[in-house]
Formats: structure tokens, sequence, C-alpha cells
């Protein structure tokens, strides 16, 4: 056994983290959960509890251990202990446990087997952040608290640091890990598995929720019961993909969004991921997340340190509306940064459904016109304002203004957009590089290759090889200069294409498969540098729509395009997804042309309006071609959501009514952090005979309060940017008033209008 050395619990923040010497026992204690774990008396880091608040004290009695059928015993000290049972911290393969490892190291014997006894423990008040990765943060720390076991292979030294937070206000545990080649005992070790985080239940009675979908048809909720194996969600592509998010959940069974345990696993990383649940012949359960192993390994030189992404673990005992708020709470404050994290988000208009590539000066100028005048405050120039950008089939990596388009440039342009009163934004798509295009020209290795192989072009272009040092200081020089060119507050970063032949000129053949992680860190490397030297623009992430809609971006990107599907229905199911785990204001959602130009549906102005005010609200269309009466709905929705934007932004969201089960309908709402104000969204997709009305129940109001109901398609009289009033057209009903208890037990009275696609808004204030 190694020798123990404890830091005195005294240093962290009381009660968060209790250890108990005499059974070397670990609590971790949230506002009502409690994630506890123990030494064995061998040596190893046991899990004993992730759920309801208990209090600290012996429960090693938990621990099931105990030897069976062709279950090992590799220790002679105990031949009743198999590592196949009991329940591990951070599991490894080799030595007795059979379920899916943690972590697997290839020494220069050939093996993988390693042993990761308990050495000692650090307590910590606050929170470390994580080198060169993003994570959450604390602004105090008294805010959380930290756990640091320390572990090694007594045979080659490697040594493994499992990181735990605990914060104070919420049910959050996050976990890492930190993997040091100490150098003294082996020359270099490559890792081949290194996942954040592993946690073992002794049941398989769960759902498993994940959010899986495809390009326009993001985030869709999937939910099935364990079975035995394993089962799994991971991303291949370089990015994390529309296919699936770096998140699932167990669920106990009938657990629903009000009632029932849930337990949420979210990564913060952008980039290839795992995360499964592995079900053994014993029904239990091992839970993994972390880098996906395919196409993975990292050589760990002496004296060199591994640091794995943070996983997000979340723990409601009220069902999934408590766990995504409290995702959304952390993630809106403890994970975005900077300026934009509390500023109210700007109202914009992106040019790229009303021109396309085909624009110049005084097109844009004319939507800035037309846009002044419905009271947007951001016009945002879409692809094809650099290089000879057409159309999809050239000129990425040439960052330079297109001057046939743009004679007198970005400047020029800037100012004739400011002069109507609106900020001006501009798209990038930084990762990528066109075979038509100088860059290309003069750096063919640049991109991402495999040598002898063809190089696979996805939308006319190949991925430039961001594992390069020399590649990122290009760009962000690129992207610099015009940043600085012109007072530009805006950024769409855009990436379409996923990551084939993933290669490196600059790396080794034994170190190809470190390329894909390269390219992550040096792409966060890359944000870095920018939003740390332009903190006043708002740079709002995108892949292809919702491609890379992870908490990784949202370190450095407080907002991302939620899908390219601009569709109400579609978005619909689409928010509804990216809700379980992501706050509203990281939602851009936009009102687009009809027939929209994804599933050219025709939906009226005011469904698709409400639909996108729940997110950042912009437009993709040409305003100037909007016939009257829509240019008046346009100015009515923009006034509304200016009034309210702080409530929909940083409000508790509640979901109402879902649109994956039944008619399709849906329904959510979002409620002040003081409880004073709420409004509700309800949205009909398709008419149905004979439905005298529909009960909608409420949630989150203040208990023994009274609210004053305001019942309207937009809210009242709005005012447009000149001060003068927006006459309500649609049917206004009186104001009443209501009892908090009434409201969420009985609910309000929703009396369908006649036609598809129709939605209703309601306000609620709290009696004083």
């Amino acid at each position: 056994m190694l020798t123990k050395s404890v830091v005195p619990q005294s240093l962290a923040t009381p009660g968060l983290i209790e250890f108990l010497p005499e059974s070397r026992t670990f609590f971790l204690q949230g506002p009502s959960s409690t994630y506890a774990l123990g030494i064995h008396k061998l040596g190893h880091v046991m899990h004993l509890h992730w759920g309801g608040k208990i209090a600290a004290e012996d429960i090693g009695y938990l621990n099931p251990g105990s030897r069976r059928a062709f279950c090992p015993t590799p220790c002679t000290e105990d031949y009743d202990f198999s590592p196949d049972i009991v329940p591990s911290e951070y599991p490894v393969f080799g030595r007795g446990d059979f379920r899916s490892p943690a972590l697997e190291v290839l020494q220069s014997n050939g093996s993988r087997c390693i042993d990761l006894p308990y050495v000692s423990h650090e307590i910590i008040a606050g929170k470390p952040a994580l080198p060169g990765l993003p994570s959450t943060y604390v602004e105090s720390d008294s805010e959380a608290a930290t756990l640091i076991l320390h572990l090694a292979d007594p045979l080659t030294g490697l040594e493994v640091d499992l990181l735990y937070t605990v914060y104070a206000q919420w049910d959050v545990i996050t976990r890492s890990t930190r993997i040091t080649n100490p150098g003294h005992a082996v020359a270099a070790v490559t890792l081949a598995r290194a996942l954040s985080v592993s946690v073992d239940f002794l049941t398989s009675d769960y759902d498993l929720l994940q959010l899986s979908g495809a390009w326009a048809r993001e985030r869709h909720i999937e939910r099935t019961p364990l079975r035995s194996g394993v089962q799994s969600v991971d991303a291949r592509r370089g990015v994390s993909s529309h296919n699936q998010n770096p998140f699932i959940a167990l669920l106990t069974p009938g657990a629903d969004e009000d009632q029932g345990e849930v337990r949420g696993f979210s990564l913060v990383y952008s980039g290839n991921f795992l995360a499964q649940a592995d079900v053994d012949n014993y029904g239990s359960t091992r839970v993994s997340l972390g880098i996906n192993p395919f196409e993975f390994s990292w050589e760990l030189t002496p004296g060199s340190v591994f640091q794995t992404p943070e996983a997000v673990m979340v723990y409601s005992a009220a069902g999934l509306g408590d766990m995504s708020n409290t995702y959304h709470e952390l993630y809106r404050t403890r994970l975005c940064r900077g300026k934009f994290r509390d500023d109210t988000r700007s109202i914009l208009v992106n040019n790229w459904e009303a021109t396309y590539f085909k624009f110049d000066a005084e097109r844009i100028e004319a939507l800035a016109v037309s846009a002044s005048k419905v009271g947007i405050e951001l016009l945002v120039l879409d692809d094809g304002w650099f290089g000879k950008r057409n159309q999809d089939d050239s000129s990425l990596g040439d960052w330079m203004v297109d001057l046939k388009k743009l004679p007198k440039g970005l400047p020029d342009l800037v100012q004739r957009v400011n002069a109507q009163g609106l900020q001006f934004g501009l798209w990038f798509e930084p990762e990528m590089i066109s075979p038509d295009s100088d860059l290309y020209r003069q750096h063919p290795d640049w991109c991402l290759h495999v040598p002898e192989r063809s190089r696979t072009v996805a939308r006319n272009q190949l991925v430039l090889d961001f594992s390069r040092q020399d590649v990122v200081d290009y760009i962000l020089a690129s992207m610099s200069a015009i940043l600085r060119s012109a007072p530009i507050t805006y950024v769409k970063w855009d990436m379409n294409r996923s990551l084939t032949e993933v290669g490196s000129a600059l790396l080794p053949a034994g170190r190809q498969r470190e390329t894909s992680h390269r390219f992550v860190l040096n792409l966060y490397r890359l944000m870095e540098a920018l939003v740390t030297e332009f903190p006043h623009v708002l740079f709002e992430g995108c892949s292809g729509g919702g491609g890379r809609f992870d908490p990784g971006i949202l370190y450095y990107m407080p907002q991302i395009w939620t899908s390219d599907n601009t569709d109400a229905v579609c978005r619909l199911k689409i928010q509804y997804g990216t809700s379980l785990v992501y706050p509203l204001s990281s939602m851009g959602s936009h009102v687009s042309a009809c027939p929209n130009h994804q599933v050219h549906r025709t939906t009226p102005m005011e469904f698709r309006g409400h639909v996108a005010m729940a997110g950042n609200l912009g437009y993709e269309l040409d305003l100037g071609e909007l016939p009257e009466e829509e240019a008046r709905i346009v100015a009515q929705q923009v006034a509304f959501y200016k009034r309210t934007r702080g409530l929909i932004q940083t409000g508790r969201f509640y979901r109402l009514i879902n649109p994956f089960e039944g008619s399709g309908n849906a329904a959510w709402m979002i409620v002040s952090q003081d409880k004073s104000l709420a409004i509700v969204f309800y949205y009909r997709v398709l008419a149905e005979p004979n439905i005298p009305f529909i009960r909608l129940r409420l949630k989150g109001l203040d208990l023994g309060r009274k609210y004053v109901v305001h019942t309207s398609a937009g809210s009242g009289k709005e005012r447009d940017s000149s001060g003068h009033d927006i006459d309500d057209h649609a049917h206004k009903l009186p104001d009443v008033v209501r009892s908090s208890s009434v409201l969420q037990e009985l609910g309000l009275m929703v009396v369908p209008e006649h036609g598809d696609f129709r939605s209703q808004v309601w306000e609620l204030e709290v009696v004083p």
C-alpha cells in the first residue's frame, strides 16, 4: 500500500465535502443530493452512492464485491473480493474487471494492464480551471469545493488524479481526470482510452435518454429501457455532430417532467465523444463518458500530463424539468463568460436567405433600411463577402474582402449599416479551405490529409489541419485583421462539414491518432485568443446549424445557431429537445421566409415569430419584400421581444406539452427568477374538429400569490422603433386575475382558433 496524506478539510467550503477517516469515505453534499465514494481495504476507490441526500456515516456495507462464479480474485489478501463486481470510480482492464474500462494504457512491453490504488487526496475550496480546456467555473471559492484523489500504478509509476467538484447552489458534480507520466519508472506510454467519468449503479432498472437526429433534425428525444450489454451514443466525425449530442441521462421508470429520479451526464467537449451504459450479467450498470477511444491515442512522454474534458453530472429527484433548469442556470452563469453572458442579445437579420451569394453594398444597405423600420438592431452579412466567393466552390481560407462586391471595403459597408441605427456582424468559416483558393495553392499540405490518398471534399471544401500551430496562427491573424478593420460586433462562426482523412503532415506515424484531439485543443486556443482580444464581439457558434451544439462551444460563444432548419413546426421538436440541457439564451432562433427553404411548408408569420421568440430572436428573409401586413407583424414581434427578452433569456424554463407525443402540439413557459413575471407559449400544429378547449397547467409560479393574466397574440399595444403604436390585430381577451394554485392545478383554458399552425401567448404579472 502507498502512503496516505490528507489536506485538512478546513481549507474547503465547510459541509460540501466530508471525509470520514475511520471508514475512509468521502461525501460530496449538494443541496439535496449526495455523491459518496470510499477506499476499499485493499486500496481501490469504490463508488458508493449518487442520489438523494444521505448523512455522512459508514456505508461500507453497500460494497457488493463478493466473489461469484467466474469472477476472479487477483488479491491473495481477500479471496472473496472481485473487481468484476465492485463498483469502481475509475475502472481499468486486465485485473479482473471485465466491464468497460475508463482507462487503457499501452506500455512498452505491449501490455495494457495497470493497477490504480489510492495514494492520497486533497480537499480544496473553489474549483481549479482545466488547462487548455473549457469547463464550468466559480466566481468565488465559497461557491464550490473540489476533491482530488491521487492514484498511482505501483509498477509503472503512472499517476492518475480524479477531480470532483461539488457546487453549493446546485445538485451538480463535475468530474475529470488528469494523467501524468512522471518519468521515473517508464520512458513513455500511450493512452488508448482516457475517459472523463465512470459511475457504477447496482441496478439496471433505468431508461436511457439521448438526444439524436441529423442535419436539420437535431436533438430529437429518444428514450428506451436499458437492456443487457452496451448501449451507447458517440461521434466519430471530428465534431460533436448533428447525429448525437454529448449527453445522456438515466431515468427511473415513469419519471417525467415533474417527478422521478433523473441523472444527467453532459460532456464539455466539441470533438469525438463516447457516452455509454454497460449493463452486466448481474444487472449492474456502468455509465461512462469522455473522448471517443475510436481513432484516439496519446503518447504520454516523461514529465507530460494529459487532462480529460470535464463531465457535468446533474441529479434531480423531481424529473426532467428540474434537471434541465439546473443545467440551464449552471451553463448560462458558470460556463458562458464575458459581457454577453448577462447582456440581452440583439435582434438580428441575416442576409443569407434574402440574397444568398448575390449582393452588393447597395443591397445590404437596403436590407438595413428595411430592418431599421421594424426595429431590428443588428445586420449580419453571411457567406460570400471574401475572396472570389460567388458560390460555395471557392475562396475559403482567403479572408480578404471581395472588392468587386464591396468596392469600398468593409469600413464603408459597416458605416452604411451603422447609419441606419444597426450594428454589423459577419460570417466566417475559419476551419475550412477550398481547393480553389489562393491559400490551398500556396499550402496544399495545410489541410487534413493522408499521404497517397485522395482528399474527400464535402460542400466543395476541405478541412484545415488545426492540429498545426502555424495553420491556427494564420487564421488568427486573418480574422483579427478583419475584426480590427471596422466596428464589427458579431461573428457567426460556421463549420459545414465533418472531418475525413484525419491526418497531419507534422505528426509522426505513431501519433497520427492524436490529430482529432489536437484539432479540438487548437480550436479552443483560437477561440480563446479571439474572445480575449475582441470582448465586444458576440461570437455565435454554428456547424451547418446545430452540428456542434455542445457545452465546449458555449464556453467561448454564449449562443449557437440551433439548426439550419427554420421551419417553425420542425423547430418545436428541435428547440424542445435542445432545452433538455441548454438554456434559451444559447439558442439562435430565427423567422424565415415561406414557403420554408428546408421543408417548403408555409406557416403564418405569427406562428413563426412565437416559435423563434423561445430563444435569441432573429430574421432570415428579405424584409423589403414583405407584404405590408407581414411587415407590421414583424414590427410588433420585435417590439414585444424587446420588452420580454430579459425574462426569456434569463428565466426558468418549463416544458408544458411535449411535441414528440400525440398531435405534435407544444407549449412551454418562462418564469422570472423572482417569480413575479411569466410568459406562456402555446402552439397548435394541425386543427382538429370538435375540441372545446385545452387545459394548460402552468408551473413554477409563486404559490400563495395571484397573477394578472394578459391574453393576446402580440401581448397588447406595442410601439415601433419610432414610438408609434402598433395595433394588436389579433383577438385580445380581457385581462383576468387568477391564483397561482388555480393556474397550476386547473390551468389556462385554451380555446383553439380555426386553422392549422396557430399559436397563443400569455403574460403573467404577480399582483402586488
